[in-house]
């Protein structure tokens, strides 16, 4: 049975002279992780290290139940030490391998951990309002509306017509979508001691994650109610507290 690594803390009360095997009451009593049924939660010590482990079900895929349980149990592990967290999916091939790579690199483990305590992550996309972008879009824009007047004086226009002025539409939309982008960064980032783009989507055009400390994260809510009630045409998806995954260096 391999096992499913979630995350790597500190073992506060190993000794680092002797074997490190943390106590299992550290976790909530009947704490589960991925798989169907579940499989139990358990602790595994190294190097003074604790990772956080289960047995990992054969045929492990990315459905939303174990996405979900992956982030519980680094949820309930956040609640009582900084946590660096594994991406979905990390296995090892045993409970002995993973003592061995907590050993192998626990000063590179520590230093990521005095890095992130007391930090959380939060993430940050941005879509437009359509209908409020094409108004902007078009306000600002004197050939659009000629263009758009045009056309509907002659009934909607040709297809050449109606394609150049879709063309010009999008291009119009694009460079909001530019200016926009930096709006977004430029207010944010100040708030943050890290910014890190996620991938690229035609589902937004804003991707950012934040490393902030807590009062800090106020802040960045706070100013991200302030910049879509300034700007209409933006709507921003705000998703935290949540343990540092874009941080950890792997």
């Amino acid at each position: 049975m391999t096992t499913y690594v979630y995350g790597i803390a500190r073992d506060e009360r190993a000794d680092p002279a002797g074997p490190a095997e943390p106590e299992p009451h550290e976790l909530p009593e009947g704490l589960t992780g991925v798989g169907d049924p579940p499989r139990p939660v358990r602790v595994v010590g190294g190097g003074g290290l604790t990772a956080v482990v289960s047995d990992c079900p054969d045929r492990l895929r990315p459905k939303r139940r174990d996405l979900l349980a992956h982030q519980r149990v680094l949820a309930e592990v956040g609640r009582w030490s900084t946590v660096l967290p594994m991406r979905f999916g990390s296995v090892s091939d045993s409970d002995e391998k993973v003592r061995a790579v907590l050993a192998e690199h626990a000063e590179r483990y520590r230093e990521q951990l005095d890095r992130l305590t007391g930090r959380v992550e939060y993430n940050v996309k941005a879509v437009h309002r359509e209908e409020v972008v094409l108004h902007l879009v078009l306000a600002g824009n004197a050939e659009l509306r000629a263009l758009a007047a045009a056309n509907r004086a002659s009934g909607g226009g040709s297809y050449e017509e109606r394609l150049r002025f879709g063309e010009l539409v999008a291009h119009g939309v694009r460079e909001r979508e530019v200016r926009d982008a930096a709006l977004v960064e430029d207010s944010l980032r100040p708030l943050a001691e890290e910014c890190r783009p996620g991938p690229e989507s035609a589902g937004w055009f804003v991707n950012l994650s934040f490393l902030l400390t807590r009062p800090a994260a106020e802040r960045l809510l706070t100013t991200a109610a302030g910049l879509e009630k300034a700007h209409p045409q933006l709507d921003l998806k705000v998703h935290g507290p949540l343990p540092p995954y874009s941080f950890v260096t792997p």
